[in-house]
């Protein structure tokens, strides 16, 4: 261990390496070194980060590799604003805190050889992110967010050893991703045989797919065509000349009532969902 005391009075220090000991735990007083920028705790027993890191505000690395990391302080992202490298490779994360996202300055996350099952979204928020490596998270990590692709400073990705069957089709858009690491995945978009050409290739189909995609968007119907067709309203359509019924959105209701009499039991139930999306016949009496 390292006593509460020490730590306090290491007001100065710049580079705190205590790497390949047998610590299985951080003194909360490490939140006192302000200018700290370096912070080496890898090779060690450590299960958690005291909350008070978040208090390390001059930091720029943290090296966390090779413990028993289950969980990282939740507001870690929202205060460690300098933090360029963050690397808690061979850990036993299972998910990263949604604040990782709000490290802008963020230039390396190294997070492979753990438990991971999903990544957060909103991670086009880290503009500065180089490298990022989720590597070996073997049957864990299935999936990637569609944010991927959004990390537009992003010139290496590595996710090679997962179960991840589909790439983000937003990976097509990444200009200076230069390295693409998805070997060991049971891929299916893109196929291996995409895969094995090139990066060039790679990005290629995933552009293709996704601007296919665009031009052929799914039809959506309008909840007011629903309430034409099925006749809810006893309008006359303002055009004469609408071929279809279910498309045109323009009626008029022929009639007024006041707000007290619409609110009114009598009408109240001619509001309601079975009433509005039903055949006009199914009320009739």
């Amino acid at each position: 261990n390292i006593p509460e005391s020490l730590t306090a009075r290491l007001l100065n220090v710049v580079v705190f390496d205590v790497h390949s000991n047998q610590l299985k735990s951080l003194p909360n007083s490490i939140g006192c070194l302000s200018k700290l920028k370096v912070l080496n705790v890898s090779g060690n027993f450590l299960e958690s980060l005291p909350k008070s890191i978040d208090n390390c505000r001059s930091l720029e690395e943290l090296n966390a590799n090779f413990n028993k990391l289950r969980v990282l302080p939740e507001s870690i992202g929202f205060e460690l604003l300098n933090l360029k490298k963050l690397s808690i490779n061979s850990n036993k994360l299972v998910f990263l805190p949604q604040s990782t996202t709000h490290l802008t300055s963020l230039r390396i996350l190294d997070a492979r050889l753990n438990c991971l099952r999903s990544l957060p979204e909103d991670l086009e928020n880290l503009i500065n992110l180089e490298v990022l490596n989720v590597s070996q998270n073997f049957q864990y990590l299935d999936n990637l967010p569609y944010s991927v692709g959004l990390l537009l400073s992003l010139v290496e990705l590595d996710v090679s050893y997962n179960k991840i069957t589909v790439l983000p089709d937003s990976i097509g858009c990444l200009k200076k991703l230069q390295k693409l690491c998805v070997e060991g995945n049971p891929l299916v978009s893109p196929p291996m045989e995409v895969v094995e050409q090139s990066l060039h290739a790679v990005k290629e189909y995933l552009s293709e797919k996704m601007n296919a995609e665009h031009k052929t968007p799914s039809k959506k119907k309008s909840w007011v065509g629903k309430l034409v067709k099925y006749g809810t309203f006893n309008g006359h359509m303002r055009s004469n000349n609408i071929s279809n019924r279910e498309e045109s959105e323009g009626f008029i209701i022929p009639e007024y009532r006041s707000i007290d009499g619409l609110a009114s039991p009598r009408y109240m139930g001619m509001f309601s969902p079975r009433r509005l999306f039903s055949p006009r016949n199914y009320f009739t009496r």
